[in-house]
């Protein structure tokens, strides 16, 4: 628990914690009369998420009818992950997620809303004594921002009123300055992050950074869970303007479904796969279909690409497939792929494991001494390759160089068991 509460630390949960007891305090003290109903289009949306009955029963009753989600992301997060919560709302889905990871994962709530904050920070205690353990915080900042950590923005400007043009420029260069020294959430310190309707508080022009902010905080192997309402064509400006309501809620900047996909491989994610996308639209304007859909996909930092004469053989059923680096897989064929490549396709916590069977070199091949792997499209791995029998080019071990005269091969030695080598 030692190492998690650490990695909490670095994305601000000391001053977040010491805090939550007053606002606890502070939120009691609301009068009814101040909560307004939620509005109906969110209301509708509650019977979409079928949250787990088991993590439901050990929440505030208060919370139950709060944030009506787009889908439940708690069956794809596991335990001992570190988790954030983009748009955590009033803390709902954050609670269900602490129950999930354990004591030993950790859960960060990030949101923009000072009374969502405050109702979510309201039953920390409350939480943690019923849990045995407090492995979640929340955190005041932007789905698009996440390095800017907004409760500490308010306290400088609160010391340091802006009265002209060069205090706002005085108070960027502070908010830039906190990016870089004290990140909200610190870069590669997380396992997943999930979204739940977070889409409808950034601006379009934004968004693309939201997507970077996912790749920056994510570590190697990271995932992000996002669940998000999306139509299948995009509204034209005069259905805006006729139907203003779109503009707001969960229908607010809303993104076609195949951008979204588009989105998370232009920053660079792969294994891109929707996990949920109910057949009938949660509702239709003029003919255009609005839905929820939950979408995984995973973060892998490319390092240099040796060959390790390994090879991957794609089960089926189709006859080929292409992944996100353009490498195509032929069904029951022994495809010859890069360490790196291997190492993807083959990670028991990745998305492609159970379609492909591995197929490692009978003696490891030393990194240091291993050449560049050679991209190409569907380059076959000969078996005496991985035996260590046979060159790339199609040289024999311990005999005769069968090689025509384009073979690069460097023949010290004079035969093949003399340090022979392809380059």
């Amino acid at each position: 628990m030692a190492k998690k509460k650490k990695e909490c630390a670095k994305s601000g949960a000391k001053k977040i914690e010491s805090s939550a007891n007053a606002t606890e305090r502070k939120v009691k003290a609301t009068p009814k009369s101040a909560k307004k109903a939620a509005p109906r289009a969110k209301i509708d949306l509650i019977s979409r998420a079928q949250y787990d009955p088991k993590y439901l029963n050990s929440l505030p009753r208060a919370l139950l009818d709060k944030d009506c989600g787009c889908g439940d992301p708690t069956p794809w997060v596991e335990e001992g992950q570190t988790v954030l919560h983009l748009g955590s709302g009033s803390g709902k889905v954050s609670y269900l997620l602490a129950q999930k990871v354990g004591a030993e994962g950790c859960v960060i709530g990030v949101e923009a809303s000072d009374a969502k904050l405050a109702l979510a920070r309201q039953y920390q205690t409350e939480m943690g004594e019923k849990l045995g353990y407090r492995n979640f915080l929340f955190a005041k900042g932007y789905p698009h921002d996440l390095a800017l950590d907004l409760e500490r923005a308010q306290e400088w400007l609160d010391a340091h009123p802006i009265r002209s043009m060069e205090d706002i420029a005085v108070f960027e260069d502070e908010c830039e300055r906190m990016r870089l020294e004290r990140p909200l959430i610190a870069d590669a310190s997380v396992d997943v992050v999930i979204t739940d309707c977070a889409f409808d508080r950034v601006r379009p022009d934004e968004l693309h950074h939201l997507f970077e902010e996912l790749d920056r905080v994510l570590k190697n192997g990271g995932r992000v869970i996002l669940s998000e309402i999306v139509c299948d064509e995009e509204p034209p400006l005069e259905m805006l303007l006729s139907n203003p309501e779109l503009m707001l809620g969960c229908t607010a900047g809303t993104l076609r479904e195949d951008t979204i996909l588009e989105m998370l491989e232009h920053a660079g994610f792969h294994g891109l796969q929707i996990l949920a996308r109910p057949a009938e639209p949660w509702r239709v304007v003029e003919g255009i279909e609005f839905r929820p859909i939950t979408v995984r996909a995973f973060k892998a930092e490319i390092d240099e690409d040796l060959d390790l004469n390994q090879a991957i053989i794609y089960k089926g059923p189709w006859q080929r497939v292409i992944d996100d680096a353009d490498h195509v897989l032929l069904r029951g064929q022994r495809v010859a792929v890069s360490d790196q490549t291997f190492q993807v396709l083959t990670d028991p916590a990745g998305p492609y494991h159970e379609q492909v069977i591995p197929v490692p070199p009978l003696e490891a091949v030393d990194p240091e001494a291993a050449m560049p792997f050679e991209s190409e499209k569907a380059r076959l791995r000969h078996p005496r390759e991985t035996k260590g029998m046979m060159d790339r080019c199609g040289c024999n071990h311990g005999g005769d160089c069968d090689c025509d005269d384009d073979c690069d091969c460097d023949h010290d030695g004079g035969h093949h068991g003399g340090g022979h080598h392809c380059c």
